[in-house]
């Protein structure tokens, strides 16, 4: 019995964590937005391009041997794809957009390091010495190295 306590929690903690939470909410909206796509090309956009095939696609069949290959329902339910993936790229482009908002950019950092002038090594941005070839540095030329990097 205490098995079972402990494997319902367990669940439990699982079943209501936000991750999983959040996926059955998509799922959910998914479907229902899902109808929505589906009439749009059912109902609008196929007879737009059947206007211009003088058919509608959905109609569209290849026949083989007595098969039909129904190659219009196929292109019907490429488009619905293509619209879905579309639609679903501008709501996460969307909440991207929103949940940056309130946030400051990141302000850039100073840099901490610098490069050896004689070997290309990098080493400690306040260094007088290069630790690796043991190259002593002066002022002017640890400028110099900065001002090229900028180009």
């Amino acid at each position: 019995m205490a098995f079972f306590k402990k494997f319902l929690q367990e669940f439990k903690e699982f079943a209501l964590r936000g991750n999983v939470m959040d996926l059955a909410i998509g799922v959910i909206i998914g479907a229902a937005f899902q109808a929505i796509i589906n009439s749009l090309v059912n109902d609008v956009l196929s007879p737009l391009i059947g206007l211009v095939a003088q058919t509608d696609l959905s109609y569209l069949v290849l026949t083989l041997n007595g098969v039909d290959i129904k190659y219009g329902a196929f292109l019907t339910a490429v488009i619905n794809f293509i619209i879905m993936v579309f639609v679903i790229f501008l709501l996460v482009k969307g909440m991207n957009a929103l949940g940056s908002l309130g946030k400051k950019k990141e302000e850039p950092v100073a840099p901490t390091t610098k490069k050896c002038i004689y070997c290309f090594s990098e080493i400690d941005i306040n260094a007088t010495r290069c630790p690796h070839c043991t190259s002593e540095f002066i002022l002017e030329e640890s400028m110099e190295v900065d001002q090229n990097e900028e180009l």
